[in-house]
C-alpha cells in the first residue's frame, strides 16, 4: 500500500485527539471523591444512631436497581452565645460544650489565667456536677498568626491551665480528662479578620451528657 496522503493525516489526528479528550472527561470525575470525614476534634462528633429505614416500604419509590444510601441524623443543636461572643454554650442530645475566648481567660499570647477566669471556670464546674459528667474534654485552640508549632504549644498550655483550675473544683467526683492542644486546627471563624481570629482563640470544655 502507498503512504497515506497528507490531506488525510489531520483528520486522523483530530479523531485521535477527540477520543483522548472523551476518555479524559469520562475518567476524571470517577477519580475525584470528597472527603466526608467531619472536621471536628475527636470525641465531639454526634453519637446519635441513625433510624432504621425499610427499603421495601411502599412509600419509597426508586428506579430498578437503585439502593438507599445510609441514613444520617442531624442532631438538634442549641447554641447560646454572649453578645460579644466571649462565651458560647452549645448543646445537643448527647453533648454539652462550653467555648471561652482566650481573651476572657488569658493575657495576650499567654497561658497564665486572669483573676476573672476562675469564676467562669467555676460556672462550668457547677454544670458538670449538675449533669454528673465523668468524662471531660478540654481542648485549646489558637488563630493562624505566628508559627503553627507555637500555636500547638500555646493551645495545649492553655488547656492545661484550665484543667489545673477545674480539676480541684471536681475533686470529689470520679472524673477523667482528655486534654489536647490543636493550635490553629478546627477554626470556627474566618482567620482573615480580627473578629474571626478572636473567636478561634478559645478553650473548649465539653462532655457527653448521655441524654
Amino acid at each position: 500500500m502507498g503512504t497515506p496522503s497528507p490531506a488525510r493525516r489531520p483528520v486522523a489526528t483530530l479523531l485521535a485527539a477527540l477520543v483522548l479528550a472523551t476518555a479524559v472527561q469520562l475518567t476524571v470525575p470517577a477519580a475525584a471523591r470528597a472527603d466526608e470525614t467531619p472536621s471536628v476534634p475527636p470525641g465531639t462528633e454526634s453519637t446519635v444512631p441513625p433510624p432504621e429505614v425499610d427499603p421495601t416500604a411502599p412509600g419509597l419509590k426508586m428506579r430498578d436497581g437503585a439502593t438507599l444510601a445510609g441514613a444520617k441524623v442531624l442532631p438538634i443543636v442549641s447554641i447560646v452565645e454572649s453578645q460579644g461572643g466571649e462565651e458560647r454554650r452549645e448543646e445537643t442530645s448527647t453533648n454539652l460544650k462550653f467555648a471561652l475566648q482566650a481573651e476572657v481567660l488569658f493575657g495576650k499570647d499567654s497561658a497564665k489565667l486572669t483573676p476573672e477566669a476562675n469564676s467562669r471556670i467555676a460556672a462550668i464546674a457547677e454544670e458538670i456536677k449538675k449533669r454528673n459528667a465523668s468524662k471531660i474534654r478540654i481542648f485549646g485552640f489558637t488563630d493562624n498568626l505566628g508559627s503553627s508549632a507555637h500555636g500547638d504549644v500555646l493551645s495545649k498550655q492553655r488547656a492545661d491551665a484550665v484543667h489545673g483550675v477545674l480539676s480541684p473544683m471536681l475533686a470529689s467526683s470520679n472524673v477523667t480528662y482528655e486534654i489536647r492542644g490543636y493550635g490553629e486546627q478546627y477554626a470556627i471563624a474566618d482567620n482573615s479578620t480580627e473578629e474571626g481570629r478572636r473567636k478561634n482563640r478559645r478553650v473548649e470544655v465539653s462532655f457527653p451528657t448521655g441524654g
